[in-house]
Formats: structure tokens, sequence, C-alpha cells
């Protein structure tokens, strides 16, 4: 660093110079990416050694390059280095204190508790028992601790485990926010001593919490979740329906605090203030950063705040803003002190948003104003207004998606096709709502009565958005997965041919290979869904964590059969996105086979989404309270509700279905339905979660074919999928759906079973969906 600063010093400060540093940025960011996504931690050390050894080497050869070369190099050693120092120095200490039983331990709270499904979680300092600061470690307490407050020294039994790990997956959440360890209290949480006085580092908490009241008080119910995450950055009071549609409508980033909520901060600071005054860079500089710590200090907001200092800076200092500088500069100083933010996936959006605006949005705004033609009168300027607002609007947009779709693509298998006309029909809904529901949160401290009033003025373009982005992610297509390999080979053509027309400096007219690729996505959305429409029967069995869903289609008929599980996301919402990017937004029939949250969790999403006919029911346990929950549901939304106690059958396309009716008792899993879909000679058999004894009795008293796959019951229990029905049926397939989970499941047991059966085996915990097509003869 220190070679870096003395190299500039030389070279002077002027905007050659300034763009050196860049030279020196990017590499160590690179470096320290790489290090942390890519390389065995072993291998940063010596690698960083060999890197300063070649920089070196560089400063041998003569010519502007050379000194390139050895920022470039230089950047590369720091990087490696310093990734490799910092788990040394202080990732490992704070694993040090991983252990199996629980310890008593002194902590300094940081923050308010937040409440959770099974109490509260705050983030605390562990406290040495020199007094001395420790590592930063996520509590899970009682909800007794929710009175606690930032600044309380308490004092816990505590089981001190890897953030790395969760629910037996490997995650890197909160590492990339500094954080190695989580808590676990035992015993309940003593306070030792709370602080007379609130400490300056927690006032953005105390202002943050102050806000939140506020929007409370004076927001509908039906608009404060939307407002608290477009404030604050606070997603929990967000509804999931509300967030996934946002997602699928490609507008989830204007809940997430980044340059769009910093921008309107700038800007009134430049309005007030005068855009080249020195107090108003300095007012704009204070309100960035104090409003980041607001919103929790996130990688995006901190982002957007020094991007945004930096550029109110420079001219101020006689310097030229120099965009790639910036960029680079403000991406080093986030990941010097936190190397493993690196990892996260909202910085790397972020930073990826704002690089596409520098590379693209100047030049197509400037093409697209010149083509806004020019009124006389009144209307005419007002007109003339509004279509260059709408094309610096779709220019900027096009710019932010040029990186961040790849990156959502690798990230969430799926990329949003509405996003950029959604952006459009938004965004001034979400300029508007920010600043009014900023002014509105500071009046309701000041005068409650006038603070409702303009909530409930600012609480209509919230509702706009929230009706754009229902209706539109209910759509097909308006979210496409890229699991499909022709929307794959697309998506990867699609950026292949942008790549060429930047490089080729935009010689080409961009209508013909925009029409091409149009001409393209077409196909490779009518190829997606063509089994769909033309196979005898597909089935897919669907990645909902710990549960099941399993969709069949035939001849452009779908029948779902359960819909639950505990995975990251709604099984409603994995269900109708697998059917929506089918280019379907109905399903012919919904059959939950008993009801237990791991069957049914996802209905209430499900319904919302998708255009149900008809909900068959087993026709047991009346007064079940998810029984009575479903059908309230299923009356609202106007399906055909069966209750089934009789064998039934029905035909959707060239399939039919075989429902058996409950055949045990004594519990949901022994008394609910089993499935058979036959299409030709291919037979699939659901027996959802009974044991072997009810299993045993659908093998007596039911005429079971030789099956071709079946879907093994309750997750791969022990107690299901027994001999007698693998002699009976003989499948060739066998299909788990599980995941995550502390009973064992699959289990040892019935995985030796099916392998005996001669079973090929698949489970949706290590596949993800699992589809099989069947064409016919």
């Amino acid at each position: 660093m220190c070679f870096v600063i003395s190299f500039l010093r030389a070279e002077g400060a002027g905007p050659s110079a300034m763009r050196k540093l860049c030279w020196w940025a990017l590499p160590c960011s690179a470096a320290i990416f790489i290090g942390i996504r890519l390389l065995p931690e072993q291998w940063l050390l010596p690698l960083g050694i060999f890197c300063g050894l070649g920089g070196v080497l560089a400063l041998l050869f003569h010519g502007n390059t050379r000194r390139k070369a050895a920022l470039a190099i230089a950047g590369l050693a720091f990087g490696f280095l310093w990734t490799g120092l910092y788990g040394i120095l202080f990732r490992e200490p704070a694993r040090s204190y991983i252990q199996e039983e629980p310890m008593e331990h002194t902590f300094e709270v940081c923050q308010f508790p937040t409440a959770t499904s099974r109490g509260v979680s705050f983030s605390a300092k562990l406290v040495r028992d020199e007094g001395h600061s420790g590592p930063l470690v996520i509590l899970y307490a009682e909800a007794e601790a929710g009175e606690l407050i930032p600044g309380d020294l308490v004092r816990c039994p505590v089981r001190l485990v890897s953030s790395q790990w969760i629910q037996g997956q490997e995650v890197d959440h909160y590492e990339a926010k500094g954080i190695y360890l989580l808590g676990y209290v035992e015993d309940g949480v003593t306070l030792v001593e709370r602080p007379e006085k609130v400490s300056p580092r927690f006032w953005p908490q105390y202002v943050a919490r102050e806000l939140q009241n506020s929007m409370e008080r004076i927001f509908p119910q039906d608009t404060f979740g939307f407002f608290s995450a477009l404030i604050t950055g606070e997603k929990r009071a967000l509804p999931a329906g509300v967030y996934r549609d946002l997602q699928r409508a490609g507008i989830a980033h204007v809940v997430a605090v980044s340059g769009l909520h910093i921008s309107f901060l700038a800007g009134l600071a430049a309005l007030i203030f005068g855009k080249r005054s020195r107090l108003g860079a300095v007012v704009g500089i204070g309100l960035m950063v104090f409003f980041a710590a607001v919103a929790g200090n996130t990688p995006s907001a901190l982002r957007a705040a020094c991007m945004a200092s930096l550029l109110l800076l420079a001219p101020l200092v006689g310097r030229e803003p120099d965009k790639p500088t910036t960029l680079s500069a403000v991406l080093v100083l986030l990941l010097l002190p936190r190397p493993y933010a690196a990892a996260s996936v909202s910085l790397q959006l972020s930073f990826g948003a704002v690089a596409g605006i520098y590379l693209l949005s100047g030049e197509l705004s400037a093409r697209w104003l010149r083509a806004v033609p020019k009124w006389d009168g009144p209307l005419g300027r007002i007109l003339q207004k509004g279509l260059r607002f709408l094309a610096c609007s779709l220019a900027v947009t096009a710019g932010s998606l040029l990186f961040t779709t790849p990156m959502a693509a690798v990230y969430f298998r799926s990329v949003s096709l509405a996003g950029p006309v959604v952006n459009l029909l938004t965004l001034w809904a979400v300029s508007l709502g920010f600043l009014g529901g900023l002014w509105a949160a500071l009046l309701g401290l000041v005068f409650l009565p006038t603070g409702q009033c303009l909530a409930w003025l600012v609480s209509w373009p919230a509702r706009w958005v929230f009706w754009v982005a229902r209706g539109v992610s209910r759509l097909p297509f308006s979210s496409v997965t890229l699991l499909s390999g022709y929307l794959a080979l697309w998506f990867v053509a699609a950026y292949g041919i942008l790549l060429l027309w930047i490089l080729g400096r935009r010689r080409v007219r961009p209508l013909l290979p925009l029409s091409a690729l149009v001409v393209a996505l077409c196909a490779a959305l009518v190829t997606h869904a063509w089994p769909l429409y033309t196979s005898q029967l597909t089935v897919t069995a669907l990645d909902v964590g710990q549960g099941a869903s399993t969709l069949f289609c035939s001849k452009g008929r779908s029948v779902l059969v359960d819909c639950g599980g505990n995975g990251g996301d709604d099984p409603g919402d994995i269900a109708a996105d697998h059917v929506q990017a089918m280019g379907s937004s109905r399903l012919d029939a919904l059959i939950l086979t008993h009801y237990h949250s791991d069957h049914a969790s996802g209905v209430p999403q499900l319904l919302s989404r998708l255009e149900v006919s008809l909900l068959i029911l087993p026709g047991v346990t009346p007064g079940d309270p998810l029984r009575e929950e479903i059908l309230d549901l299923g009356m609202e939304y106007g399906c055909e509700v069966i209750f089934l106690t009789e064998d039934s059958s029905f035909s959707f396309g060239d399939a039919v279905f075989t429902i058996y009716a409950p055949l045990g008792d004594g519990g949901a899993n022994e008394e609910g339905l089993s499935l058979l879909c036959s299409a030709g000679d291919f037979d699939v058999l659901v027996t959802g979660d009974m044991n072997d004894i009810v299993e045993r009795r659908l093998v007596k008293y039911k005429n079971l074919p030789d099956i071709e796959i079946l879907m093994v019951g309750h997750h791969g229990s022990k107690n299901s999928t027994s001999k007698e029905l693998l002699l009976a049926v003989t499948p060739e397939t066998a299909v788990i759906s599980s995941g995550y989970n502390s009973y064992g499941h699959p289990a040892p047991e019935t995985l030796e079973r099916l392998g005996a059966a001669g079973c090929d085996i698949y489970c949706t915990k290590d596949m993800g969906n699992i589809t099989f097509t069947y064409k016919g003869e």
C-alpha cells in the first residue's frame, strides 16, 4: 500500500495518476475475490509472495507499460497476502471459541433484538476475561431477551458454532458480514450492566428504531412492510409473497438500500446548498454515511454512500471524477476491512449494476435523447420532458442489467424477462414513495396526524408497485429458469452478441441483432415448454427441502400432488415458478395426500398465484386446523373442493389418475391418500407418508401394476417403503423428496432395500428438481 501511495505522489494527483490507482485497486479486489471464492486458504500467502516477486521483476522493464504491470501485480500480491493474513488474524481466532457444550460468556449487545420463530436474535461482541473485545456473534435466545438494548453487558451459557454451516448446508451469508460464530443461549440471559448514556456508535440503530416505530404508527398495514424495507432496508415486515412478486417482476432491488436511495439524499443536499457548495458536500456526505449506518451498513448501502461521497469531493478538491477509479477504489475500501464480503451477492450485484451504468448508460441516454422530438407549447414541453425522463430511465435500467442479469442467472438460476418494463412503470412510484415515506416518518415523530396524512398519500404509489409486480409476476414467462438447456443456450448467445456489439464500438445498428435475439428467445421458450404440451406424461419432483411436491403434466394438462416443505423459498412459489416457466398459469387439480405442513405449507401462496380448478383432499379429521385453512382458501379462490372417502379416478391429457382412499388410522400419515398415475404402460406410484403397515394393506386390497417410478414414501423413512411393497410393484426408479432434517431421512435401511430391489435412486436433496418424460410408444 505504501508503494502505491508513494508512486502516486511521484506521478502527481491528476487524472492520469488517479487512473493508476485503478490499476492497483482492481487487481487487489480481484485477488481478494479469487482467494475467498476459488482458492484453498493455504495457497493465499505463497501466491501473494510469488506475485510480489513478479511485481519486482516488472520494474526491471522500461516504459509506461511496466508501471501499469507493476501496479497490477502489486495489487494482486497485496490482495492475496491480506486475504490470507486476515484469515489467520481474525477468522481462525474467532473459530477457536467453537465448542460442543455450552460455556458461560460475557457479551456486549450490539443491536436491538429481533423476533424469530423461537425467541429473539441479536448481534453481540464477545468480551474476553481481560475486558478486551472479542469476535462478533449472532445470539439466539428466549423471548425474554427482547428487552435488551445496544450497549448492555450480559452473561449467559451459550453454545458457539460456526456460522459457515446452517441446516447442513454451507452458507457465506454471515461470513460476508464479518460474523464467524452463531451462539445458542441455553438457560437465559443475565443483565450485568446497562450503560447510563447511549454510545454514539449506537445512534444509527436508535434512529432506525424510531423511524420503524413511526412508520408502524402512520402507515396502513398493507404498506408498512414495504416502506420499512424501502427506507431502512428492514425486510422482516415485508410479506414473503410481496417480496417474491418483486423478485419475479425484476424490481426486488428497490427494497435494498443502494444508489437509488443515496442519490435522493445527495440530490436533496445539492438542492438546498447548491451543487458545488463545500457545505452542501459536507452535509450530503454526512447524511449519506449516517443513512447507510441506519440501514445496517449493508454492502450495497456502503458502496453507494462511498461512491457518492467521492463524487461530491472530487470537484471540491479540483479533480474531475474518474469513474473506473472511483468504482475500484470504493470496492477495495470495502473489501480490505472485511475480505469475506467478496462472497456477498448483494455487493457483487451492487457493483455490477454501477459498472454497467458507467459502461453503457451514458451513450444509450445520449443516443435516445437525440431521438426525442421537439414540440412547442406548454403541452409539447411537458410531453418532451416525459419522453426524456423515459429515455434516461430506460438507459439506466439497461446499463444496470448488463452485468446483474448474468449474475442473477448464475446465483438464482432465473432471469426476469419483464424486469426492464416493470422498472420503467414503477420507478416514479418508488422515487415518490421513498422521499414521501421518509418525510412522513420524520413528521410522524413530531406531529402524528400530519405524518399519517402524508403516509396515506404516499401509500398509493406503493400500491401501484404492488399491483404491477403482482400482475406481471403471474404472467407466463415473466421470469424464466435457466435450468433449461435451450434457455441457457439463448442466454449465452445473447450476451455473446452484446459483447461483440460493445467491443465493436457499436458500429452496427442494434435493431437487427435485437430482432434476432427476440426471435431466438421465442423459439427457446416454445422449445422449453414443448414437453408440457406434447409428451404423454412428464413427472417432476420439485426440490422443496424436507417436504413433497410432485408435478404431473400430460398434453398441456397439469396436476400437482402435495405442496409443502422447509426449503429457503415457499413451496407454493417453487411450484408456481415451475408451471409459469413452462408457459402456463393454471393447474387442473391440486391433490393433498394428508394434512401435514411438509405436504401442504405452500398451498396459500400457490392458490394466490395460479388458477386451480379442482382441490382434492382426504375426507378425514374434520376440524383439523390445517384442513379448515385449506378449505377456506379453496373457497376463497373459487376452487371446486372434493373430500375423498372412496377410490376415484379421472383423466387428464393422455394420463389417468387413480386415487386410493385412506386405508389406515391413528394419525395423518396413515390416513392419507395414495395415488397411481398411468400413461400407457408407464406407471408412477405416490404413497404419501404411510407406514409399512398401511403399505401392506395397499398391496393386499388394491390391484397395483408393475410400476416404472416409485415416489418413495415418507421422504425415505425406515418405516416406509417396505419389502412387500417393493416386491409387489417392482419399481425401476425410486425418487426421494427430502432436504435437511433431523430424522435421518433418507434412512440407510430404506436405501438398502431400494438397492436390493434393483432401483435407480434419485434424491432432490442432492439433485434439485428431478424430471422424467414419457413420450409414448
